[in-house]
């Protein structure tokens, strides 16, 4: 594994090849993510998001190519992982502490560091007056924020996020992509999203990544997100707006016949 000296620079993959035996997942991927980057990934089931997500995180071997890091990535111990649902037995009473506290496995941090990180992830998130609550007497949008906080505790430098608004209801839905919006703006905290929804997608987005028959089209807002390369991508019309607020807005039509 390299890294790169570029500050700025988290990430970048090379040529990068993904595969599970002889089927090959992903071929010749290029990226290079920077610092304050709001990220997504998109593409149909079964493309290769959540392989090259595996990659990214240490899990899975590419078959080639080179995937390079940041210096302060080495370790993974400055990335924190939101997943799509809570991976805890809903058996087990645990209160919010605990749940959160979890975020701090592996990172080597402090016995007398660790209340102060607790109170901060928890603060961040807005569940600082629910921290002796039992985790599973959240509603589903707190305990999405849950999540983040578990994630936020290792003061990460890269936040990755798998469909984490996943059975949220809209107001949920939209106060967790508010606060991910404003964490992405204020501190400049590097994001990759994936999500099904092109419509979070082109409002919140910066940079894109498109999935599609073992290549990924990935770079900055238009070059990315346009109406070919979405159409392409889906086999769907797809028709790119702004609404009055200039907000960019995504519509789907009629199947194209292109796969």
């Amino acid at each position: 594994m390299s890294n790169v000296d570029d500050p700025e620079i988290l990430l970048i993959a090379e040529r990068l090849a993904v595969a599970y035996g002889r089927r090959i997942v992903l071929r010749d991927v290029d990226l290079r993510i920077r610092r304050g980057e709001f990220w997504f990934f998109l593409g149909p089931n079964g493309q290769g998001k959540t392989s090259l997500l595996r990659c990214l995180l240490g899990t899975l071997k590419p078959q080639a190519g080179r995937l390079l890091r940041s210096p302060s990535l080495l370790g993974f111990r400055n990335i924190g992982f939101v997943p799509q649902r809570c991976d805890l037995n809903p058996t087990l009473p645990t209160t919010v502490r605990e749940f959160v506290s979890m975020g701090l496995v592996g990172t080597e941090c402090p016995r007398g560091e660790r209340r102060g990180r607790l109170n901060e992830a928890l603060d961040r998130v807005g569940l600082a007056c629910r921290v002796t609550d039992d985790y599973w007497s959240l509603s589903g949008g707190q305990r999405q924020r849950a999540l983040v906080a578990r994630a936020l505790i290792r003061r990460p430098r890269l936040l990755i996020l798998d469909e984490p608004t996943n059975g949220l209801d809209l107001p949920a839905e939209e106060s967790l992509l508010e606060f991910l919006a404003a964490l992405n703006r204020q501190e400049r905290l590097t994001m990759l999203f994936v999500t099904h929804d092109l419509a979070i997608a082109a409002r919140f987005g910066s940079h894109f990544a498109l999935f599609h028959d073992t290549t990924v089209t990935a770079g900055v807002g238009e070059d990315v997100l346009s109406e070919q390369t979405l159409q392409k991508t889906y086999g769907l019309n797809v028709v790119i707006g702004r609404d009055p607020a200039g907000t960019a807005t995504v519509r789907l039509g009629a199947g194209t016949g292109t796969r």
